[in-house]
């Protein structure tokens, strides 16, 4: 059963995605969510919002090329990166919508 913050974390995370853009699809994939901007191509996926036993990561598929200028992403591979959230206020805090807002503009 899914912790009911990490599921409010995930509906929060997926209303900023809908609000930046309204055509996003969201697909579950993966065990999560991924997000889908461009609805002529739903395998063009440019991140996605995952649950997990001690937190929520949001994932962004071109991450490395975004600007983090307080350093919250997280990982590194060639392209991915990610944000660790364990509470509601760590959406505001590690800047998600920014990172929704450059995942979702590419």
């Amino acid at each position: 059963m899914t912790n009911p913050i990490f599921q409010e974390i995930e509906d929060v995370v997926k209303e900023i995605a809908r609000d930046i853009d309204p055509n996003v699809q969201t697909l579950t994939k993966y065990g999560g969510t991924v997000f889908a901007p461009d609805p002529s191509d739903p395998k063009k996926i440019v991140g996605g919002v995952f649950s997990y036993k001690d937190h929520v990561s949001v994932e962004f598929s071109e991450g490395a090329g975004f600007d983090d200028p307080d350093g919250h992403l997280e990982g590194g591979g060639k392209a991915r990166r990610h944000v660790k959230l364990r509470s509601l206020g760590d959406i505001a805090d590690k800047t998600v919508k920014a990172f929704l807002e450059q995942a979702l503009a590419r």
